[in-house]
């Protein structure tokens, strides 16, 4: 099973939306297997964003994504990231599709309300900036075998 970081941001916090925004990724099948609500620190916002360091939008990131609490969640399941990033949306708001998280609940180009690894490499790597090994629980889901086709089961075992 593949994991994914997912990040709602303090506008998401501040509107409210924490559990419309994970009951999203629920219904679809995915598993919360690690969440926390947690005020991002700069070493932690300076890791994360390191890839735009050099970009002119860099300090607008670090200083949202610092501003108030958010809620952190490492989501399972069979193409996580890739999941996750459908439900999310285009990046700005004005852009996203009706039915995903930004098209239904975003309007701003600064404001995004979520954040969602882009890779399962960056999965990996931004999981262990908010989350230690053993803040993440395995544990089985009964309901498994209505949301995934006993073909798929090779790939559930992994």
């Amino acid at each position: 099973m593949e994991k994914t970081l997912v990040i709602i941001k303090p506008d998401g916090i501040q509107r409210r939306l924490i559990g419309e925004i994970i009951s999203r990724f629920e219904r679809k099948g995915l598993k919360i297997v690690a969440l926390k609500i947690i005020k991002v620190v700069q070493k932690q916002a300076e890791t994360l964003y390191a890839v735009h360091k050099k970009k002119p939008f860099y300090q607008g990131l670090f200083k949202f994504i610092t501003a108030g609490p958010v809620v952190a969640i490492v989501i399972e399941g069979i193409s996580a990231v890739n999941i996750c990033r459908k439900l999310l949306g285009a990046t700005f708001g004005p852009d996203a599709e009706p039915g995903t998280i930004r098209g239904d609940f975003g309007a701003s180009i600064s404001y995004n309300l979520i954040h969602a690894s882009d890779s399962p490499e960056t999965a990996q790597n931004e999981t262990a900036i908010f989350f230690k090994e053993t803040e993440i629980v395995s544990y089985n889901l009964d309901c498994i075998k209505w949301i995934y086709h006993p073909s798929e089961e090779e790939e559930m075992q992994s």
